[in-house]
């Protein structure tokens, strides 16, 4: 059975014959009649006794009354709800944010985009690049800004801009020059984003320049948050890596010192979305917010590699 079938047989029922229903639809009579023999012969039933001035319903055509009702209502719910989310009326927008967004002017997606869609309900989801990227995939977020590198597969990737990545030491005399891959070892090694290790895309560059030098490198402390990090080595007992923009922070403490990577890596970030798969307008938009707000506001602190197109919406309303 169509929907279309469904609608005729329920109009049909409803109204008390195929004529009425055939100018409730815009169509003949006979087109109707006929989207309801197609569902008779199909199940070798009978949903009407004709003949009569009024349409009646057998005991077939009563059993499908109720479920084709459900189902036009199912329809009409799922066309009201796709186009609350296409006029920003209603709906839930989910995205992927970068863990430490409040380093990355961030903070106030959620309130900007508020202040336009109040009805929107919005997930922002922060993890590590890695779980952005297959949530992503997995279609259990629309769109993300993530780290790069990542598995690409299955993703459409748009790389915007890059932040360095900086040495900090709580010992001024490891940061009088660019700090060598080969001299890293000499100091206990404090790293973040304990969960995912060696894969965090910041410590896989790490990892595989100091493989190309024959460096091996061990922490002696993983913790979870570069706050954390930073903490520790404020304390004195080791160093760690850090964006630049977190290193130029107003609550960076002043007792820890930084100096540029011998052979810079970077924090590339992104916009992904699933490949050959085009984003709902409130998520565009929400996609176009997040990436002004990273890039407009760096200040310097990076080096913006692509501004991403306005989606229709977004140009409208600029």
């Amino acid at each position: 059975m169509t929907i279309t079938q469904i609608r005729a047989f329920t109009l049909a029922a409803t109204l008390g014959s195929f004529t009425a229903a055939a100018e409730y639809m815009g169509l003949t009579q006979p087109t109707v009649s006929e989207l309801v023999k197609k569902i008779e012969d199909a199940y070798s039933i009978t949903l009407f006794v004709r003949g009569g001035r009024r349409l009646v319903l057998t005991t077939a055509g009563q059993t499908l009354l109720p479920w084709a009702k459900r189902l036009l209502d199912a329809e009409l719910g799922a066309d009201s709800a796709l186009t609350a989310l296409n006029t920003g009326e209603g709906g839930t927008v989910s995205f992927g944010i970068l863990q430490n967004a409040s380093y990355y002017f961030l903070s106030d997606l959620a309130t900007v985009f508020h202040k336009s869609y109040p009805n929107v309900r919005v997930r922002l989801v922060g993890q590590n690049s890695f779980e952005v990227a297959d949530a992503v995939r997995n279609g259990e977020l629309e769109a993300g800004l993530l780290c790069l590198p990542i598995p690409a597969d299955g993703l459409q990737i748009l790389p915007l801009m890059r932040h360095e990545i900086v040495w900090a030491s709580a010992n001024p005399e490891r940061c009088e020059k660019a700090m060598a891959i080969t001299d890293i070892p000499k100091e206990p090694l404090i790293l973040y984003d304990a969960h995912h290790g060696w894969n965090d895309p910041t410590r896989h560059q790490l990892a595989q320049l100091a493989q190309l030098h024959g460096v091996t490198l061990e922490p002696k402390m993983e913790v979870e948050s570069v706050d954390a990090a930073v903490s520790l080595v404020a304390s004195g007992l080791g160093d760690t890596i850090v964006p630049k923009a977190v290193a130029q922070s107003e609550t960076f403490p002043s007792q820890v010192y930084t100096t540029r990577l011998e052979e810079p890596i970077y924090d590339t970030f992104a916009l992904v979305q699933r490949s050959n798969w085009e984003l709902s307008p409130m998520a565009s938009h929400l996609a176009d917010l997040a990436v002004k707000m990273l890039t407009s506001n760096d200040a310097g602190l990076g080096e913006v590699l692509h501004s991403r197109m306005k989606s229709p919406m977004a140009a409208a309303e600029a």
